[in-house]
């Protein structure tokens, strides 16, 4: 934890909590007010909960092109996609982005599983020119996002970045210091994620809250990124996932050729042979369920809830969860046992939100 930053953020509020392997700023003022912040204005976070891999070597784009389920080779150098690193058998390591730079691939990945997609990526290098590190001197540091995100990066660098395409990416500059900012929203609005020099975070944090952004906690983003349908590895899903159980098909190339887990993926495209999916919920009462809560159709067990929280988007209780094929049609309807009390599910298509354009 940068010892700096975190002075800062508590000055401004924060209550820090777990956040899977570490601690991170869990709010700032209310969950509500920060995501009105991100919803209609613009809200920074700490980005530790990413991490970065860097891959050098002259054989970098063709091993990562055997390893990943998009296609990395058609990429550009400033440009990125969205990928998932899997295990032989179709099971999500981690779901990831790959940025191209000039000498190097980066890759963008939750910071729970860089150690994994590490050792995984390392244990396929045999001949292969290439190395795999999480270089310490280059790190995620900041997330903005909201409306007013490209305006606020813009008070920030004064450079301007609202060209930039998802995922693509651009070194800019705010004080002397060289940071990289890539298109990626974690909320459904628009959004960066800067990476730089660690020891450039609290400048950085100070220089965007006096641009306008206001601080937004992990409290807020789970609520954000549910809006959004936005599964987190470790929330709802996790190395026991088929990809296609999770429904990352943003993720998948169909036509790059062969890839780690390829097979398996292939075959459940064309059979449709997998049992379960992670769908979206709408859940009578305002009571929020908690994660494993289980799903009963006709008094059978249909499925289980992984995340729920109250959204202020749609003034109810919204899920993601696992129902069974027979039960994931929309509008199909389901019992929620919650505390000793049965309330009503309804699958709903996601995402729940979608951003409003101005």
């Amino acid at each position: 934890m940068n010892a700096q930053l975190e002075a800062l953020q508590k000055a401004s509020g924060a209550v820090f909590a777990p956040f899977i392997d570490r601690t991170l700023p869990a709010r700032f003022t209310t969950v509500l007010d920060e995501w009105a912040a991100v919803r209609r204005r613009c809200g920074v976070l700490d980005a530790g909960f990413r991490g970065l891999l860097r891959l050098t070597g002259s054989d970098r784009v063709s091993f990562l092109q055997g390893m990943l389920s998009n296609d990395v080779a058609r990429l550009q150098s400033g440009a990125g996609a969205y990928a998932a690193l899997l295990t032989q058998q179709g099971k999500v390591v981690a779901d990831l982005r790959v940025y191209v730079l000039p000498d190097e691939l980066w890759l963008d990945v939750p910071a729970a599983r860089a150690a994994a997609v590490r050792e995984n990526l390392e244990r396929y290098i045999i001949a292969d020119d290439v190395e795999c590190a999480a270089d310490d001197g280059v790190a995620p540091l900041v997330v903005i996002e909201g409306p007013l995100a490209d305006r606020v990066l813009l008070a920030v660098t004064g450079e301007a970045t609202a060209d930039l395409a998802p995922f693509a990416h651009r070194g800019v500059t705010f004080d002397g210091v060289r940071v990289r900012a890539a298109a990626v929203t974690h909320t459904a609005e628009r959004g960066y994620l800067l990476f730089g020099d660690p020891a450039a975070a609290p400048n950085l944090w100070k220089r965007c809250c006096a641009a306008g952004a206001e601080p937004v906690g992990m409290d807020a983003l789970d609520v954000l990124r549910i809006e959004a349908g936005i599964p987190w590895y470790g929330r709802d899903f996790d190395d026991t996932s088929l990809i296609s159980e999770v429904g990352l098909e943003a993720a998948i190339s169909y036509t790059k050729g062969c890839y780690l887990g390829q097979e398996v993926v292939e075959r459940v495209a064309a059979r449709g042979q997998v049992h379960r999916k992670l769908v979206g919920l709408i859940c009578d009462g305002e009571q929020i369920p908690p994660p494993d809560s289980t799903l009963l159709r006709a008094g059978k067990d249909a499925g289980w809830i992984t995340s729920a929280v109250w959204s202020p988007a749609r003034n109810a209780v919204i899920a993601l969860g696992y129902v069974r094929r027979e039960s994931w049609d929309l509008g199909t309807e389901m019992q929620l046992a919650v505390a000793a009390a049965t309330s009503r599910a309804r699958v709903v298509a996601v995402p729940f939100y979608t951003h409003q354009s101005s």
